[in-house]
């Protein structure tokens, strides 16, 4: 489905989910569980085009990529992740179809002239030869997650060491004083620094496949390569998120004095079991107005349904749906973003979202993405081994960057 009519089918889904809202507001009730299920309904349809349009953008600039690689048909017919691409000619299919009958079946399946006189329904007249089933080259999947805090962190990158550390400014000296011609100068006891340091930590999976499978299916490889590398991400996520510093990254939902402490925490306006626009409000302004300009908000899905629902005394809503493809939706007129891996447990004191500047979540690689083959390993059982390896850690170095949303 095209993007333009993903956007559409998505604001199409908010509407008729607000409509229900109004309706039902107008009359002055609570929604019918039947409106409630309908509202969960377009809510979850608008998500699904949310995801899609991602998940295409990404699938579009993957293959633009691929496709400038490639030199020869098999190629442009192999996508990222198994994926026909839409470049492919219908000779590159046929050249691409004979040589997987050759190599299946030999050369006799190319130009053997016998063939001609044999029939498919009859096993003794050439039935056997035909196939039982046909293994399109197109994984069935549900949408991948989408994985955010990478996309807008400050990244680095250290080859010769260890670990990765940065001086910080922990506290400023107190404003200068008024002072006379000949006065003394009191000295400021107050300007402390510090030290921020990043250690990576190693990440690894291992993946065997089938050499059979390999050779029947060319794009096996490319699918696990594709799949290793976004569960590597996922893993990351999930650790810049709530990761607890100790042999993994430190998150920004956990609280922490090498972080973001406690300090940072605003729970005033909501209340044990709901996020509330005051609440938000609250974040907003805990955070200095010179980190509005690239701050953005990030919630649960889960936080966005109620958000969602929250409206001014005009009836307007506070989320405002993105109906240009590439932007973010906005809330308080600020970027927000949906993560599955952000905090969803809405009870009492816990994380229920944050706001922040994310240039001060540092990330250090030492050791980007590998995938090492190892085909001589497994060859006892017919296999080839792929397995991943990163070193990575991050941390935020900058708490007053970041404003978190605490239930009260």
């Amino acid at each position: 489905m095209k993007l333009k009519q993903l956007t559409e089918r998505r604001v199409k889904a908010i509407k008729d989910a607000r409509a229900l809202l109004e309706k039902a507001e107008g009359e002055k009730r609570a929604m019918t569980a039947e409106e409630n299920t309908a509202w969960d309904k377009f809510m979850a349809e608008a998500e699904e085009c949310r995801a899609a349009i991602e998940q295409e953008q990404r699938q579009l600039a993957a293959e633009a990529e691929l496709a400038a690689a490639a030199n020869d048909p098999l190629a442009l017919r192999d996508g990222a992740g198994g994926q026909q691409q839409a470049t492919a000619r219908p000779e590159d299919e046929a050249r691409a179809q004979a040589f997987r009958r050759f190599i299946i079946h030999g050369r006799d399946a190319l130009n053997a002239p016998e063939l001609r006189a044999l029939q498919a329904d009859v096993d003794a007249a050439g039935g056997t030869l035909v196939a039982p089933q046909t293994f399109v080259n197109t994984l069935i999947k549900g949408l991948d997650n989408e994985v955010l805090i990478r996309q807008f962190a400050t990244k680095h990158t250290i080859t010769s060491s260890e670990s990765l550390g940065a001086p910080s400014l922990d506290a400023d000296p107190d404003d200068a004083d008024w002072t006379g011609e000949i006065t003394s100068v009191t000295a400021d006891t107050s300007m402390a620094t510090g030290k921020r340091v990043l250690t990576p930590r190693a990440l690894s999976k291992l993946i065997k496949v089938s050499m059979k499978l390999l050779r029947l299916v060319p794009s096996a490889e490319s699918l696990v390569n594709d799949r290793m590398t976004y569960k590597f991400g996922v893993t990351h996520e999930k650790a810049f998120l709530t990761g607890s510093g100790a042999g993994q990254p430190l998150g920004v939902f956990t609280a922490s004095g090498d972080g973001i402490s406690t300090g940072r925490d605003v729970s005033t306006g909501n209340t044990d079991t709901e996020i509330r626009i005051d609440g938000l409000k609250e974040a907003k302004y805990k955070l200095k107005s010179q980190y509005w300009k690239n701050a953005r908000w990030m919630f649960h899905q889960d936080g966005v349904k109620q958000i969602a629902k929250l409206k001014d005394g005009t009836g307007a809503y506070y989320w405002a749906e993105s109906v240009r493809v590439g932007e973010p939706d906005r809330l308080l007129n600020l970027p927000a973003h949906i993560s599955q891996y952000a905090p969803n447990t809405f009870t009492t004191g816990l994380y229920a979202g944050i706001l922040g500047d994310f240039s001060y979540y540092w990330i250090v690689d030492a050791l980007n993405m590998t995938i090492q083959r190892l085909v001589e390993l497994y060859a006892a059982t017919n296999q080839i081994g792929f397995i991943g390896r990163m070193e990575s850690d991050g941390m935020p170095v900058l708490e007053e960057a970041f404003a978190r949303v605490k239930l009260a």
